[in-house]
């Protein structure tokens, strides 16, 4: 039986949740997801710019998972623009 996953501190709350390449119809694009616990990870690490420690804290995990989770959302995101992908953000 798996770990239960902890409660990940987000102290934010993204308006738009979905992003798309300009002149491609919906209906033909293939969407990657973005968790909140991503988004939020991206804006303290390179938004708010904190060091990762700072990160870590803030969100109240370790720094390793902090790691892994900015990793994941580097590789959907840059997934993403290369693909030509839609970004959507799941909560």
């Amino acid at each position: 039986m798996p770990r239960p996953r902890l409660n990940r501190k987000i102290r934010f709350n993204p308006d738009v949740l979905y992003f798309k390449p300009r002149g491609i119809p919906m209906r033909i694009l293939d969407e990657i997801e973005l968790t909140v616990e991503e988004v939020e990870a991206l804006r303290l690490k390179n938004i708010e710019e904190f060091s990762q420690i700072e990160c870590a804290k803030k969100m109240k995990t370790s720094q390793s998972t902090l790691q892994r989770i900015l990793a994941s959302a580097y590789k959907k995101i840059s997934q993403a623009i290369i693909e030509g992908k839609a970004i959507k953000i799941v909560k």
